[in-house]
């Protein structure tokens, strides 16, 4: 009824003012207090605030990082209410789907809660059961949401810079997903596909005949957790190698695969018969195949300090125009890389890059998109499970070891080859055109028609780059001046030399090639260096 549908979310925006008035938000906003206003609000909340964890474009570091601690866990369904799920999903009642069903769950959060049990065939499994009526109750929550977006803008201090609603719909069409167990099968069942070639790595297969959007039964997978390093050497495993195998699978998620997990915290991570055990796939990354080229060029470009190289792929990477200010993203990175210019790259901590990679790219009103940002959290939490059990083991040498490889195996050098061929006939195709094209630009120079536009984005940019262009502007000239002269002696009737040419058209041509490889150089030695 529209009536009751009204005052519930009446009855809910009481709620929340009332929640928000207990913590005095008036008297100011602290990372802490945002997370148990979140976590007071119920699930809704807790979605968004899990969603604005990962957006350190959207709040401060300090607000993102607490709310990384958000707590999903809530009171569980009854045993009834969750019996009463399944039957209504599945059509039968559970005695008959199930030779077992644990009355007490063994997990429970905002959205759904998970139950043990075995299948008439006697195999173990897990099912998890979405909390009845959660969809509506998020949808009026994400109503209201919108209505007091504005609100949000005081922890962050963002005024007009951050669409909170389009956050808010970016965790709505999370939660959605989230919420459709089908979504999370196929999750599953890729991840599964995707790592089969892996002999230490596992994952729950999906019995699709007991699944549907509300209720997902998944094989059971126990073992010990990744991080009870004690209990893992009463078993005899080598913590360094678990180490080493976890960070080269998920490097793999990420460069080969472009499918990642997402949230790899250590409650998602089990050891088991020697196989490491991926759990709870609801929540994964994903990174198309240009995304994963440019992240291959971008730690290149970090390893060899190339500045200009880093900045243009962070443009690429954000979908960006260029910025007001080229020189102080210039200058911003650059002053990061100097901070690891003295260290091995490789054992650099993923959290202080990305930390230093977002400073940077807020500073240029810069936007990172989801998977990039995703990514990042995920190696960040990685590199702390990682850093638990087995602390010799760096996550960034095994990544930059990994994409040397994978460069290497890109390479074919029969099509670069190829390549190189078509770029020289292009060259060969355009080459006659160039003395006509440099005689009709000397012709415009000398009627004055000609003009150079030039934008200067920053007043107090170094004028020592102004030197060089106007350098390497001049020595073009003359380049020019040489290939027309040259091309006039080719025609001319003089004596023929070298190549059916007259000698003085040869030697022309030849130290233009060699002042053109001159500047060529300067521009090349140049491209470290600040604009």
């Amino acid at each position: 009824m529209p009536g009751n549908k009204n005052s519930g979310s009446r009855e809910r925006l009481r709620e929340i003012l009332a929640v928000l008035r207990r913590y005095q938000i008036v008297k100011g906003m602290t990372p802490v207090k945002l997370r148990q206003i979140f976590e007071d609000l119920g699930p809704t909340f807790i979605k968004f605030g899990q969603i604005l964890s990962t957006r350190p474009d959207v709040l401060p570091a300090p607000y993102c990082e607490e709310l990384g601690r958000l707590c999903a866990d809530v009171r569980p369904m009854s045993f009834e209410r969750a019996a009463g799920q399944v039957e209504h999903e599945l059509g039968r009642p559970v005695g008959e789907l199930f030779a077992r069903f644990d009355r007490e769950p063994i997990g429970s959060a905002s959205i759904a809660q998970v139950h043990s049990a075995v299948l008439k065939s006697g195999e173990k499994v897990v099912v998890k059961i979405r909390r009845p009526g959660i969809y509506a109750v998020m949808q009026r929550d994400v109503t209201l949401l919108h209505r007091v977006s504005g609100l949000l803008k005081i922890a962050g201090g963002t005024g007009e810079a951050i669409d909170f609603n389009q956050v808010i719909d970016e965790m709505w069409q999370a939660a959605r997903q989230e919420m459709d167990f089908l979504n999370e099968a196929d999750q599953a069942e890729k991840f599964r596909k995707l790592n089969a070639g892996v002999a230490y790595v596992t994952s729950p297969r999906v019995f699709r005949r007991y699944s549907t959007a509300a209720v997902l039964v998944m094989e059971y997978l126990g073992g010990i957790p990744i991080d009870d390093a004690r209990a893992l050497k009463a078993e005899g495993y080598d913590l360094n190698e678990i180490g080493r195998k976890l960070a080269e699978n998920y490097v793999k998620q990420v460069v080969d695969d472009g499918f990642f997990h997402a949230d790899p915290h250590p409650g998602n991570l089990r050891v088991r018969g020697g196989k490491i055990v991926w759990l709870d796939l609801g929540m994964m990354g994903r990174l198309t195949q240009r995304d994963r080229h440019l992240l291959r060029r971008a730690l290149a470009a970090a390893v060899r300090g190339d500045v200009n190289e880093l900045c243009s792929l962070l443009l690429v990477f954000c979908d960006a125009p260029a910025p007001e200010d080229r020189s102080r993203l210039f200058a911003d990175v650059e002053n990061m890389l100097n901070k690891y210019e003295m260290l091995d790259f490789g054992s650099v901590n993923i959290a202080r890059i990305r930390s230093d990679m977002l400073a940077v790219a807020n500073r240029n009103n810069l936007s990172m998109p989801q998977g990039v940002t995703m990514l990042g959290r995920g190696l960040v939490t990685l590199e702390g499970v990682i850093s638990r059990i087995s602390p010799e083991i760096n996550v960034m040498q095994v990544m930059l070891g990994h994409v040397s490889d994978s460069v290497l195996e890109e390479f074919k050098p029969a099509r670069e080859m190829k390549k190189l061929a078509f770029e020289l006939f292009r060259s060969g195709v355009r080459f006659p055109q160039i003395p006509s094209q440099v005689a009709e630009l000397l012709k415009i120079g000398i009627k004055g028609q000609g003009k150079l536009n030039v934008e200067l984005t920053s007043y107090d940019g170094p004028m020592h780059a102004l030197d060089r262009m106007a350098s390497r502007l001049a020595g073009a000239l003359v380049e020019a001046g040489l290939l027309v002269a040259s091309a006039i002696l080719c025609a001319s009737d003089l004596p023929k030399g070298p190549f059916g040419i007259p000698a003085a058209g040869f030697a022309g041509f030849l130290l233009a090639l060699a002042l053109g490889a001159g500047l060529a150089r300067s521009a090349l030695r140049g491209r470290r260096r600040k604009p």
